[in-house]
């Protein structure tokens, strides 16, 4: 349901506009593939908090397999990746993983990820480009 309703961004004009054209809202965008389970489930998740963080956020999904742009660009290896943008610059946040770039992992706690993403527009609002996560993940992949 999460991949039919929020908007899809088709082109490379259009991401680059969605992250141009927001002033006041982080963009948080979701590259991956509409058919793979992991995207599916975040899209979920994405789509049951859309409605909560609409005030200081806005979710996109982005196809890669529509739009291979980005891919080399911003190192799109994983099955789902979820990036955020703040007044056309790309914002990091530190997860306790290594990669601060983005969270690549599916995330279904709904309340983490809002939490996550009020903490990185915050963050952006004072002008930080870094922000640290309220949750460290840093164990989460345990070997």
């Amino acid at each position: 349901m999460g991949s039919i309703v929020l908007p899809h961004l088709r082109t490379a004009w259009h991401v680059d506009q969605a992250i141009l054209s927001e002033e006041e809202r982080l963009v948080v965008i979701r590259f991956g593939r509409d058919h793979d389970p992991d995207c599916i489930r975040q899209d979920e998740v994405l789509y049951k908090i859309a409605e909560r963080v609409k005030n200081f956020a806005v979710i996109y999904l982005c196809d890669l397999d529509e739009v291979p742009d980005f891919s080399t660009m911003y190192e799109l290896y994983d099955t789902m990746t979820l990036m955020f943008f703040y007044r056309n610059k790309h914002m990091m946040c530190d997860f306790g993983t290594g990669n601060n770039n983005k969270l690549n992992w599916v995330l279904e706690d709904k309340q983490e990820l809002i939490d996550i993403i009020e903490t990185i527009y915050k963050g952006a609002k004072k002008g930080r480009g870094l922000v640290v996560s309220p949750k460290d993940y840093s164990t989460r992949y345990r070997y």
